[in-house]
C-alpha cells in the first residue's frame, strides 16, 4: 500500500507506564486511517505500543510505503525525530514523511528541519486525504489547506483548514488495524478489568492558560448521541470491555446532549461502565444522577489548585469552593472522583501550596494526580513566561516538560512540594480510617511529609 500510519510510543521503553500499565490505542491515528479507507484509499497501520523500534522498521521495510504518516506529541517527539532520520535513508527508499498531532503546530520549522516533508496542522482527516492525492498524483501542494512544508528551503504554510463541522460524517476509528486484544489483555492482567476509549467531541471553549488547543481549537463540536451509543454497543458486542474512558476534555459541557446520550444508551442497551473528565460548573445534582444511571463510575473533575488566587491566574474561571463541593457531592452519590493538581505555577507561594493540601483533605477525591507546571509552546502560559525561561534544552533531544522558568522558588523546591502534598494528604486519609487502622503507616507518611518540608526550606 502507498501509505502507512504509525507513531513512536514504545511501552517497553517507558518505565513509568510499565508501573501503571494502562495503555490506550492511538485513537486520532485510527480516525485518519478510517477516513482514508472511506475515500477508497487502503492503508497500513503499525501500532508501535507493544512493539520495538526494530520490529517497526522491519515492517516498514517489508511494506515499502511511498508515504509514512506519523503521529507526534509532546512525549513522543524525541523518538519521532529519531524515526524520521532513520527513514530518510536509502534503505527505506526515502518515503515522504507526513507528521501530525498537537506538537507540530508551534514547532513547524523544527520538525521540517528534522526531516519531515509535510506537517498536517490541525485536524488530520481531510488534510491527509488531500495531501495524499497531491503527493501521488500532482505534486502540487499549494491548494491543500492546513499544511506546512519547505520549498527551495523556504517555509510554506497554506491556508488554515476549516474544522470538521459535522462529526457524524466521520467513520469510526480503524480499530481492526491494530492488536486491540493486547490492550485488553494488558489491562485485565494488571488491573482485573479492561478498558477502551471513545471520543465524542472536538474542541474546548475554555481558556485555561496552560492547556494546548493546537489540534481541535477553542470550539465545541459533538458527535450525535445516538452514534456514540451505537459505538458503545459495537464495542460491547465485539470486544466486551469492562469499562470505557471518554477522552473528551469536558464530557458534560452540554446538558441537552447528555440527556439524549442517557436516553440512547438505555434505548440501545449499550450500557458499559465509564469514566470521563469535566468541569465542576458543568455538574449538578440532576446531571450527576444522569451520569450514574448511564453507567458512570468515575468522574475526573479539574481542580488544578486549592488556591483561588492561582485558579484566577490560570484563567480557570471557576470557584475553588464550588469544585470542592461538587467533588464531595459526587463521592456521596457513590461515584468515584479524580482531580488534577498543578504545582509551581507562576506566582504560587508556600501559602498557596498549604491551601491546596487543605483543599485536597476536605474535598477528599478518590484519586488525584500532581504535576509541576511547564509551559507548552503556543499556550498563554508559554507566552507569559517566555521572557523568564531559564532552561531551554536542545529541541530534538528534550520535551517541553524540561523547560524551566523563574518561579517563586527553585525547581527542586517543587519536586519536594509534590512529596509534601502527597504524604500529607495520605496521612490525613489514613487517620480518617479510624483507630483500628495501622498507625505505623500513618507515622511513616507523616515522617516523609516532615522530611519533604525540611527539604523544601533548604531548596527555596
Amino acid at each position: 500500500m502507498s501509505i502507512l500510519f504509525t507513531h513512536a510510543y514504545y511501552l517497553s521503553d517507558d518505565l513509568k507506564e510499565q508501573k501503571i500499565m494502562k495503555p490506550y490505542p492511538p485513537l486520532g491515528l485510527l480516525y485518519v486511517s478510517a477516513y482514508l479507507i472511506s475515500k477508497g484509499i487502503p492503508n497500513d497501520v503499525f501500532d508501535s505500543t507493544f512493539s520495538s523500534k526494530e520490529e517497526q522498521l522491519a515492517f516498514i521495510l517489508e511494506k515499502k510505503p511511498k508515504i509514512i504518516s506519523i503521529y507526534t506529541n509532546l512525549m513522543t517527539k524525541i523518538e519521532v525525530v529519531k524515526l524520521i532520520k532513520t527513514l530518510k535513508t536509502k534503505l527505506y527508499g526515502f518515503p515522504k514523511i507526513i507528521l501530525g498531532g498537537p506538537d507540530v503546530t508551534y514547532n513547524v520549522e523544527n520538525y521540517l528541519k528534522a526531516g519531515a516533508d509535510f506537517l498536517v496542522i490541525g485536524e488530520g482527516e481531510e488534510t491527509t486525504h488531500e495531501l495524499y492525492n497531491s503527493i501521488i498524483n500532482t505534486g502540487d501542494f499549494s491548494g491543500v489547506n492546513g499544511i506546512a512544508y519547505l520549498e527551495n528551503g523556504a517555509l510554506v504554510k497554506t491556508l488554515a483548514r476549516t474544522k470538521f463541522k459535522e462529526l457524524d460524517e466521520l467513520p469510526l476509528p480503524n480499530r481492526d488495524a491494530i492488536p486491540i486484544e493486547k490492550y485488553l489483555e494488558t489491562w485485565k492482567k494488571n488491573h482485573g478489568e479492561s478498558s477502551m476509549t471513545i471520543s465524542t467531541q472536538r474542541g474546548c471553549p475554555y481558556t485555561c492558560k496552560w492547556c494546548s488547543t493546537a489540534v481541535y481549537g477553542q470550539s465545541y463540536r459533538r458527535r450525535p448521541a445516538h452514534l456514540v451509543a451505537q459505538e458503545m454497543k459495537m464495542l460491547k458486542e465485539k470486544y466486551n470491555p469492562d469499562a470505557i474512558w471518554f477522552v473528551d476534555d469536558v464530557f458534560t459541557i452540554s446538558h441537552k446532549w447528555l440527556t439524549t446520550f442517557h436516553e440512547e444508551v438505555v434505548k440501545q442497551k449499550a450500557q458499559i461502565r465509564f469514566e470521563c473528565i469535566t468541569r465542576a460548573e458543568r455538574l449538578n445534582d440532576e446531571i450527576l444522577q444522569l451520569l450514574k444511571d448511564a453507567g458512570c463510575f468515575r468522574i475526573w473533575i479539574g481542580a488544578e489548585s486549592g488556591s483561588q488566587k492561582i485558579i484566577d491566574l490560570m484563567d480557570r474561571r471557576v470557584n475553588v469552593n464550588h469544585v470542592k463541593k461538587i467533588i464531595q457531592k459526587t463521592n456521596a452519590l457513590g461515584i468515584e472522583t479524580g482531580t488534577f493538581i498543578m504545582l509551581g505555577y507562576p506566582g504560587e507561594t508556600e501559602e498557596d501550596i498549604s491551601t491546596t493540601i487543605q483543599y485536597l483533605k476536605e474535598a477528599n477525591p478518590t484519586h488525584y494526580t500532581i504535576t509541576i507546571a511547564y509551559p507548552i509552546k503556543g499556550t498563554s502560559l508559554y507566552k507569559e513566561v517566555e521572557k523568564d525561561i531559564t532552561v531551554r534544552p536542545d529541541w530534538e533531544t528534550s520535551t517541553d516538560r524540561e523547560i524551566d522558568f523563574k518561579r517563586s522558588y527553585s525547581r527542586k523546591y517543587y519536586d519536594y512540594a509534590v512529596k509534601k502534598v502527597v504524604n500529607e494528604v495520605e496521612f490525613y486519609k489514613e487517620l480518617k480510617k479510624g483507630k483500628n487502622r495501622n498507625n505505623l503507616k500513618a507515622l511513616k507518611l507523616k515522617t516523609k511529609s516532615i522530611l519533604a518540608s525540611g527539604l523544601m526550606k533548604i531548596n527555596k
